[in-house]
Protein backbone atom coordinates (compact mmCIF):
# COMPACT_ATOMS: atom_id res chain seq x y z
CA UNK A 1 0.00 0.00 0.00
CA UNK A 2 1.52 3.20 -1.38
CA UNK A 3 2.56 6.25 1.42
CA UNK A 4 -0.58 8.59 2.35
CA UNK A 5 1.13 12.18 2.65
CA UNK A 6 0.16 15.37 4.45
CA UNK A 7 -1.14 17.59 2.11
CA UNK A 8 -0.75 21.71 2.63
CA UNK A 9 -2.45 24.56 1.45
CA UNK A 10 -1.36 27.59 0.72
CA UNK A 11 -3.92 30.28 0.33
CA UNK A 12 -6.50 32.44 1.57
CA UNK A 13 -8.42 31.41 4.88
CA UNK A 14 -11.49 31.29 2.92
CA UNK A 15 -10.56 28.32 1.55
CA UNK A 16 -10.47 26.26 4.41
CA UNK A 17 -14.21 26.72 4.94
CA UNK A 18 -15.22 23.38 3.59
CA UNK A 19 -17.79 20.71 4.32
CA UNK A 20 -16.14 17.64 4.86
CA UNK A 21 -13.34 18.91 7.12
CA UNK A 22 -13.31 16.78 10.47
CA UNK A 23 -10.87 16.90 13.26
CA UNK A 24 -10.59 20.78 13.18
CA UNK A 25 -7.29 22.12 15.29
CA UNK A 26 -4.82 24.89 15.35
CA UNK A 27 -0.99 25.18 15.68
CA UNK A 28 1.20 27.69 16.71
CA UNK A 29 4.60 27.25 15.75
CA UNK A 30 7.37 29.32 16.23
CA UNK A 31 10.25 28.66 13.62
CA UNK A 32 14.59 29.48 13.11
CA UNK A 33 13.34 31.63 11.12
CA UNK A 34 10.55 34.27 12.99
CA UNK A 35 6.95 33.53 12.52
CA UNK A 36 4.43 32.50 10.13
CA UNK A 37 1.53 34.27 8.60
CA UNK A 38 -0.75 32.66 11.01
CA UNK A 39 -1.42 29.61 12.99
CA UNK A 40 -1.76 26.44 10.79
CA UNK A 41 -5.04 25.13 10.26
CA UNK A 42 -4.98 21.31 10.31
CA UNK A 43 -7.73 18.42 9.68
CA UNK A 44 -9.00 15.55 7.67
CA UNK A 45 -10.70 15.64 4.57
CA UNK A 46 -12.36 11.96 4.43
CA UNK A 47 -8.69 10.17 4.96
CA UNK A 48 -6.42 12.90 3.99
CA UNK A 49 -4.28 14.99 6.53
CA UNK A 50 -4.81 18.69 5.40
CA UNK A 51 -2.85 21.67 6.53
CA UNK A 52 -3.98 25.19 5.59
CA UNK A 53 -2.42 28.19 5.90
CA UNK A 54 -3.31 31.84 4.91
CA UNK A 55 -0.27 33.49 3.62
CA UNK A 56 -1.22 36.99 4.16
CA UNK A 57 -2.88 36.10 7.53
CA UNK A 58 -6.29 36.01 8.43
CA UNK A 59 -8.02 38.88 7.55
CA UNK A 60 -5.05 39.51 5.16
CA UNK A 61 -2.54 41.62 7.50
CA UNK A 62 0.72 41.04 5.33
CA UNK A 63 1.61 42.74 2.58
CA UNK A 64 3.28 40.48 -0.66
CA UNK A 65 6.79 41.34 0.65
CA UNK A 66 6.16 41.33 4.44
CA UNK A 67 4.88 37.59 3.91
CA UNK A 68 7.45 35.31 5.85
CA UNK A 69 7.90 32.80 3.70
CA UNK A 70 10.90 30.59 4.74
CA UNK A 71 8.67 30.63 8.55
CA UNK A 72 5.37 29.57 6.52
CA UNK A 73 7.53 26.71 4.07
CA UNK A 74 9.68 25.43 7.30
CA UNK A 75 5.96 25.24 9.05
CA UNK A 76 4.34 22.75 6.02
CA UNK A 77 7.37 20.83 6.40
CA UNK A 78 7.69 20.33 10.36
CA UNK A 79 4.36 19.54 10.30
CA UNK A 80 4.55 16.83 8.01
CA UNK A 81 3.55 18.18 4.80
CA UNK A 82 5.08 16.52 1.27
CA UNK A 83 2.85 17.88 -0.62
CA UNK A 84 1.84 22.10 -1.42
CA UNK A 85 -1.18 23.26 -3.35
CA UNK A 86 -0.86 26.86 -3.72
CA UNK A 87 -3.91 28.75 -4.73
CA UNK A 88 -3.06 32.06 -5.76
CA UNK A 89 -4.79 35.05 -7.24
CA UNK A 90 -3.06 36.53 -10.53
CA UNK A 91 -3.68 38.80 -13.33
CA UNK A 92 -3.72 37.82 -17.15
CA UNK A 93 -0.95 39.07 -19.66
CA UNK A 94 -2.84 37.20 -22.47
CA UNK A 95 -6.34 37.72 -23.96
CA UNK A 96 -7.90 34.31 -23.98
CA UNK A 97 -6.64 34.03 -20.44
CA UNK A 98 -10.11 35.55 -18.73
CA UNK A 99 -10.79 36.85 -15.63
CA UNK A 100 -12.13 34.23 -13.57
CA UNK A 101 -10.18 31.39 -15.67
CA UNK A 102 -7.56 28.94 -13.94
CA UNK A 103 -4.07 28.19 -14.77
CA UNK A 104 -2.11 25.48 -13.84
CA UNK A 105 1.61 27.36 -14.23
CA UNK A 106 4.73 25.12 -14.90
CA UNK A 107 7.35 28.33 -14.90
CA UNK A 108 8.52 31.17 -13.22
CA UNK A 109 9.98 34.93 -13.88
CA UNK A 110 11.23 36.55 -10.80
CA UNK A 111 11.13 40.44 -10.39
CA UNK A 112 11.49 40.63 -6.41
CA UNK A 113 14.01 42.44 -5.27
CA UNK A 114 13.52 42.63 -1.12
CA UNK A 115 12.68 38.86 -0.03
CA UNK A 116 14.77 36.41 1.72
CA UNK A 117 14.28 33.08 -0.71
CA UNK A 118 16.28 30.69 0.61
CA UNK A 119 17.07 28.81 3.64
CA UNK A 120 20.68 28.35 2.83
CA UNK A 121 23.00 30.99 4.06
CA UNK A 122 25.15 32.07 6.88
CA UNK A 123 27.25 29.10 6.48
CA UNK A 124 25.60 26.57 4.60
CA UNK A 125 25.71 26.37 0.67
CA UNK A 126 23.70 24.70 -1.16
CA UNK A 127 22.27 24.67 -5.01
CA UNK A 128 18.95 22.71 -5.92
CA UNK A 129 18.04 22.38 -9.41
CA UNK A 130 15.13 24.64 -10.13
CA UNK A 131 15.08 24.21 -13.92
CA UNK A 132 11.37 23.11 -13.43
CA UNK A 133 10.09 25.16 -10.32
CA UNK A 134 6.45 23.42 -10.39
CA UNK A 135 6.47 19.42 -9.85
CA UNK A 136 4.63 18.16 -12.58
CA UNK A 137 3.61 14.78 -11.09
CA UNK A 138 1.71 17.39 -8.81
CA UNK A 139 0.29 19.81 -11.26
CA UNK A 140 -1.00 16.88 -13.51
CA UNK A 141 -3.08 15.71 -10.83
CA UNK A 142 -4.40 19.04 -10.64
CA UNK A 143 -5.41 18.77 -14.12
CA UNK A 144 -7.29 15.69 -13.37
CA UNK A 145 -9.08 17.23 -10.19
CA UNK A 146 -9.57 20.38 -12.59
CA UNK A 147 -11.30 18.59 -14.84
CA UNK A 148 -14.10 18.01 -12.81
CA UNK A 149 -14.70 22.12 -12.47
CA UNK A 150 -17.21 24.01 -14.14
CA UNK A 151 -14.28 26.37 -14.76
CA UNK A 152 -12.21 27.07 -17.66
CA UNK A 153 -8.41 25.63 -16.88
CA UNK A 154 -5.16 26.35 -18.95
CA UNK A 155 -2.63 23.59 -19.42
CA UNK A 156 0.52 25.25 -18.41
CA UNK A 157 1.88 28.86 -18.34
CA UNK A 158 4.58 31.45 -17.18
CA UNK A 159 3.75 33.23 -13.35
CA UNK A 160 5.99 36.85 -13.55
CA UNK A 161 6.50 37.20 -9.80
CA UNK A 162 6.38 41.04 -9.09
CA UNK A 163 7.49 42.47 -6.19
CA UNK A 164 4.42 44.88 -5.01
CA UNK A 165 2.39 45.81 -3.44
CA UNK A 166 1.26 48.08 -6.18
CA UNK A 167 0.14 46.48 -9.42
CA UNK A 168 2.42 47.25 -12.46
CA UNK A 169 2.99 50.68 -14.42
CA UNK A 170 1.24 50.13 -17.92
CA UNK A 171 5.19 50.40 -18.86
CA UNK A 172 6.02 47.61 -17.04
CA UNK A 173 2.74 45.48 -18.00
CA UNK A 174 3.59 46.25 -21.34
CA UNK A 175 7.39 44.89 -21.26
CA UNK A 176 6.30 41.76 -19.46
CA UNK A 177 3.89 40.89 -22.12
CA UNK A 178 6.52 40.76 -24.57
CA UNK A 179 8.37 38.67 -22.69
CA UNK A 180 5.73 35.77 -23.47
CA UNK A 181 4.34 35.55 -19.84
CA UNK A 182 1.03 34.35 -19.46
CA UNK A 183 -0.39 35.78 -15.57
CA UNK A 184 1.64 38.01 -13.23
CA UNK A 185 1.11 37.49 -9.33
CA UNK A 186 2.99 38.81 -6.14
CA UNK A 187 3.73 35.58 -4.11
CA UNK A 188 4.52 32.32 -5.96
CA UNK A 189 8.06 32.19 -6.55
CA UNK A 190 9.52 32.12 -2.90
CA UNK A 191 7.31 29.71 -2.27
CA UNK A 192 8.39 27.38 -5.13
CA UNK A 193 11.93 28.19 -4.37
CA UNK A 194 11.43 27.32 -0.66
CA UNK A 195 9.59 24.24 -0.83
CA UNK A 196 12.15 22.24 -3.90
CA UNK A 197 14.68 23.33 -0.79
CA UNK A 198 12.44 21.60 1.65
CA UNK A 199 12.23 18.81 -0.30
CA UNK A 200 8.32 19.15 -0.64
CA UNK A 201 6.40 18.96 -3.88
CA UNK A 202 4.77 22.09 -4.81
CA UNK A 203 2.17 23.29 -7.65
CA UNK A 204 0.80 26.75 -8.60
CA UNK A 205 -3.54 26.96 -9.28
CA UNK A 206 -3.25 30.64 -10.48
CA UNK A 207 -6.77 32.50 -10.37
CA UNK A 208 -7.31 35.58 -13.42
CA UNK A 209 -8.72 38.50 -11.15
CA UNK A 210 -8.32 40.74 -14.10
CA UNK A 211 -6.28 41.65 -16.86
CA UNK A 212 -3.53 43.94 -15.42
CA UNK A 213 -3.09 47.55 -16.90
CA UNK A 214 -2.00 46.11 -20.64
CA UNK A 215 -5.48 45.88 -21.84
CA UNK A 216 -6.81 48.60 -23.35
CA UNK A 217 -10.19 47.50 -23.95
CA UNK A 218 -10.90 46.94 -20.23
CA UNK A 219 -10.57 48.83 -16.89
CA UNK A 220 -7.45 49.21 -15.40
CA UNK A 221 -6.77 46.47 -12.18
CA UNK A 222 -8.07 47.97 -9.07
CA UNK A 223 -9.00 45.96 -5.57
CA UNK A 224 -12.52 46.10 -6.14
CA UNK A 225 -12.77 43.79 -9.35
CA UNK A 226 -9.73 41.79 -7.72
CA UNK A 227 -12.00 40.84 -4.51
CA UNK A 228 -15.34 40.40 -6.66
CA UNK A 229 -13.24 37.99 -9.24
CA UNK A 230 -11.95 36.52 -6.22
CA UNK A 231 -14.85 35.50 -4.63
CA UNK A 232 -16.20 34.49 -7.72
CA UNK A 233 -13.65 31.42 -7.73
CA UNK A 234 -13.63 30.24 -3.78
CA UNK A 235 -16.22 27.98 -4.41
CA UNK A 236 -14.61 26.18 -7.66
CA UNK A 237 -10.89 26.42 -5.05
CA UNK A 238 -12.72 24.40 -2.96
CA UNK A 239 -13.64 22.17 -4.98
CA UNK A 240 -10.79 21.71 -6.94
CA UNK A 241 -8.53 21.05 -2.95
CA UNK A 242 -11.27 18.30 -2.70
CA UNK A 243 -10.93 16.74 -6.33
CA UNK A 244 -7.14 16.90 -5.67
CA UNK A 245 -6.42 16.61 -2.18
CA UNK A 246 -7.01 12.59 -2.04
CA UNK A 247 -4.92 11.80 -5.68
CA UNK A 248 -1.89 13.89 -4.11
CA UNK A 249 -2.40 12.32 -0.53
CA UNK A 250 -1.65 8.69 -2.67
CA UNK A 251 0.90 10.25 -5.22
CA UNK A 252 4.11 8.08 -5.94
CA UNK A 253 7.53 9.62 -4.89
CA UNK A 254 9.00 12.35 -7.14
CA UNK A 255 12.46 14.29 -7.73
CA UNK A 256 11.37 16.80 -5.61
CA UNK A 257 11.24 14.56 -2.73
CA UNK A 258 15.08 13.81 -2.72
CA UNK A 259 15.93 18.22 -4.15
CA UNK A 260 18.95 18.09 -1.73
CA UNK A 261 20.74 14.82 -2.11
CA UNK A 262 23.28 16.53 -4.03
CA UNK A 263 23.05 20.08 -3.43
CA UNK A 264 24.77 20.85 -0.02
CA UNK A 265 28.27 21.93 -0.84
CA UNK A 266 29.51 22.72 2.17
CA UNK A 267 31.48 19.93 4.16
CA UNK A 268 29.81 18.33 6.62
CA UNK A 269 32.71 19.32 9.60
CA UNK A 270 32.56 23.20 8.07
CA UNK A 271 28.78 23.64 9.33
CA UNK A 272 28.66 25.47 13.12
CA UNK A 273 26.63 23.79 15.52
CA UNK A 274 24.36 27.23 15.08
CA UNK A 275 23.73 26.31 11.31
CA UNK A 276 22.97 22.27 12.16
CA UNK A 277 20.56 23.02 14.51
CA UNK A 278 18.14 25.96 12.43
CA UNK A 279 18.47 23.44 9.33
CA UNK A 280 18.36 20.14 10.83
CA UNK A 281 14.63 19.93 9.78
CA UNK A 282 16.36 19.84 6.17
CA UNK A 283 19.67 18.27 6.22
CA UNK A 284 20.08 16.04 8.80
CA UNK A 285 19.44 13.58 6.92
CA UNK A 286 22.29 14.13 4.56
CA UNK A 287 24.85 15.21 6.84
Amino acid sequence: MSQQHVVGVMGGSGLYDMDGLEDLGEVDLSTPFGAPSDAFLTGRLGDVSMVFLPRHGRGHRISPTEINFRANIWGMKKLGVSRILSISAVGSMREEIVPGDFVLVDQFLDRTRHRPDTFFSDGVVAHVALADPICEQLRQILLTAAAQLDVTVHDGGTYLNMEGPQFSTRAESLLYRSWGVDVIGMTNLQEARLAREAEICYSTVAMATDYDCWHEGHDDVSVETVIETVHMNVNSARNLIRAAAPLAASMGETPCESALAHAIMTAPEAISPEARLRLELLINKYV
